[in-house]
């Protein structure tokens, strides 16, 4: 190595420092500010330690506060081990395990010593006040190099077996990086970390719950306890984190499902649906809506059955990569092997479909298709079932059995961009019609596909090109790529919506699939006369109807637009003698195409009020002697201080103009 290195900095200018100096040194070089700024550094594009020095002339850049995300993950993995060494130095004997960094914050998977028992949420504040005393001692950490045989040495000489057996399992001659924490604590870690403790904000962070964890995920393992908190950059991110998670437990959509009566779910059908009344009017809604949008945009609806042969999902691609998701049918006992069962001719095997792709296909390959034929646009609203894990199930948001608003359209090479163009812009307009903002990202080929090098370069600049030709691959749009992140058949687009709170959404997307067509064998007949190969489009807006559907109640809070509200008015008397004109209200209303009920109970008003508040209904048509006499109503919107005194026609026309959905007004 050169006795000076060239070290380049983001803004053009090069640094000469000696032979062995760090990114720290040349923050100093620069000025103390930098210096006692600077957290870590990116050294050609790797993050790594301030303290690392360098190994030649190298691209600098150093990272502060300002660089957030950096800095974020920085900070939570710092927090991570921080309460590690906290619930060590509290109870001596815990063996630790691992513990990584989240989106919003941390957590280590702890075993308690056996004097003890598992800790539970009792035990928090104690390990938060150890953790902020580490934290203000300030303690520098250090990197350094090991021998995999050293480091089993060590854990198996305090008794740290699951550490040990991690490290048996290390590479020999691999370079192992421990971190010390001041000089009486260390972890096994790649790193890198913050220059010392002291960078964390000791009000920045706090623990939030524990959980049951096997070691390393296998239930046939020892039992562990996970410790999970949520970590910033400073109070003011913490503090705002916190109010998010707050209005997100008002916004449930389990809890509002259950207020608004719309849905429930219970062990009988564990992971399925079963919709009210007034929750199912929201997803005929839905339907109904997406059935137009989809029909204006010259897709032809079809229905594919539910239960498709097990030989069909194998030569798919599914069987084999999505098999132990599959919900599966033998007409009788089957062979088994180490794998799952055996497709053979003794046994029938049958399976609910996950997807609705393989049966589009079929529908394609039935007749004779010319490239005039072409583009062909198929949707289904499909049900499809999926076999989540237990602990997966979440609500409306992950189930076990949903339906898709799924489409394919079968195309050729030269009309990709345009109808993968075309997808963007009703997408735009659908989600715009439901208030969301979106960001669009391109999710490129991960490392186990199907098909070739060459069909995922074309299918991947395809994609990317269409969203240019709409306007999309712009910052405005979030615009962003994903290496990786792919199906195993096809790259795509996805769509992640923001909701009210911030909160972000992954819904729609849009495929690119060559390999899906040539493994089912569909074809067309070209302008040459001879067989050529669709390319197979797969496209989702909602998503799930089950998904979107909790989406847009956390979104709204409940207070659904007019047009998706279950039951639109409510006609409530003040005293008895109004029943006959609210009667007729309602009857009005109906003949206007509102979903309106009548309540006639003898009850005060402000208790018929409250109670359709909390039922979200978003108008009430407040009717007494008085506008019975006159022909008004008294008008209360859901969220208004005052309700307005109007005529009954005036207050018909305002509800069925709100009524009315966004793509008929």
């Amino acid at each position: 190595m050169s006795e000076v290195l060239k070290i380049s900095l983001p803004d053009g200018s090069v640094r000469e420092m000696p032979a062995g100096s760090s990114p720290a040194d040349v923050a100093l070089a620069i000025g103390p500010g930098l210096a006692k700024a600077a957290l870590a550094a990116r050294v050609d594009g790797e993050l790594v330690d301030l303290t690392r020095p360098f190994t030649g002339d190298a691209q600098l850049a150093l990272v502060t506060a300002r660089d957030e995300a950096d800095a974020l993950e920085l900070a939570r993995h710092d927090y991570a081990h921080v309460l590690a060494e906290a619930v060590q130095a509290l109870w001596p004997g815990t063996q630790i395990t691992f513990g990584p960094a989240t989106d919003d914050g941390f957590y280590y998977d702890v075993m308690a010593p056996a004097t003890r028992a598992p800790f539970g949420m009792e035990d928090l504040p104690a390990i938060e006040e150890k953790m902020r005393e580490i934290i203000r001692a300030d303690k520098p950490l250090r990197r350094e190099v090991w021998s995999r045989q050293a480091l089993i040495d060590k854990w198996s000489s305090e008794g740290e077996s699951f550490k040990a057996e991690w490290a048996a399992e290390l590479p020999e001659g691999e370079e192992l990086t421990v971190y010390w924490s001041g000089d009486d604590w260390l972890d096994m870690c790649r790193g890198p970390h913050l220059p010392s403790t002291g960078k964390l904000d000791p009000a920045a962070f706090k623990l939030m719950r524990v959980a049951g964890a096997y070691w390393r995920g296998d239930q046939n393992n020892a039992q562990l306890t996970r410790i999970y908190g949520t970590g910033w950059l400073n109070k003011k991110q913490l503090d705002a984190h916190l109010h998010r998670l707050e209005e997100a437990a008002k916004r449930d959509h389990r809890r509002l499902g259950q207020e608004m009566d719309l849905f429930h779910l219970q062990a009988e059908a564990h992971g399925s649906v079963f919709w009210h009344p007034q929750g199912y009017v929201i997803y005929r809604e839905l339907e109904d809506y997406i059935r137009r949008a989809v029909q204006d945009a010259g897709c032809k609806e079809v229905k594919t059955p539910q239960v498709m042969d097990a030989r069909q999902w194998e030569q798919s691609g599914h069987w084999g990569k999505y098999r132990a998701n599959m919900f599966v049918i033998p007409d009788e006992v089957p062979n088994t092997d180490d794998d799952g069962p055996v497709i053979s001719g003794d046994a029938d095997w049958m399976a609910l479909k996950p997807m609705n792709c393989p049966a589009h296909v079929l529908i394609f390959r039935q007749g004779i298709k010319s490239y005039r034929d072409l583009p062909l646009r198929i949707v289904e609203n499909g049900c499809c079932h999926r076999n989540e894990p237990h602990g997966a199930l979440h609500g409306l948001m992950r189930v076990r059995q949903f339906t898709q608003d799924d489409g394919h359209i079968f195309c050729r090479e030269d009309q990709i961009v345009e109808e993968v163009r075309s997808f963007c812009q009703l997408a735009d307009r659908v989600y715009r019609d439901f208030g969301f903002s979106y960001a669009v990202k391109l999710a490129l080929r991960p490392e186990q596909r199907f098909g070739s090098d060459a069909d995922w370069d074309k299918a991947e600049a395809e994609l990317r090109q269409a969203v240019i030709d709409a306007g999309l691959a712009t910052e405005e749009y979030g615009w962003e790529e994903l290496p990786g992140e792919g199906a195993f058949y096809a790259p795509k687009l996805e769509w992640h919506l923001t909701d009210a709170i911030g909160r972000t959404w992954q819904v729609g997307t849009i495929q690119s699939d060559r390999v899906l067509p040539e493994r089912l064998d569909a074809s067309y007949i070209g302008e040459d006369g001879e067989k050529h190969r669709p390319v197979m489009l797969h496209r989702a807006i909602f998503g799930s109807y089950e998904r979107f559907i909790g989406i847009l109640i956390e979104h709204y809070a409940g207070k659904l637009p007019v047009w998706l509200a279950p039951t639109q008015a409510v006609v409530a008397t003040i005293v008895s003698d109004a029943d006959p004109y609210a009667a007729e209200v309602a009857a009005q209303l109906k003949a206007a195409g509102i979903r309106v009920e009548t309540d006639l109970r003898n009850e005060k008003i402000n208790y018929k009020v409250r109670e359709h508040s909390l039922a979200k209904v978003p108008h009430l048509l407040v009717v007494g002697k008085r506008e019975a006499d006159e022909g008004t109503v008294a008008l209360r919107t859901l969220g208004a201080e005052h309700q307005k005194v109007m005529p009954l026609s005036e207050a018909i026309a305002l509800l069925r103009a709100e009524a009315t959905p966004p793509d008929l007004r």
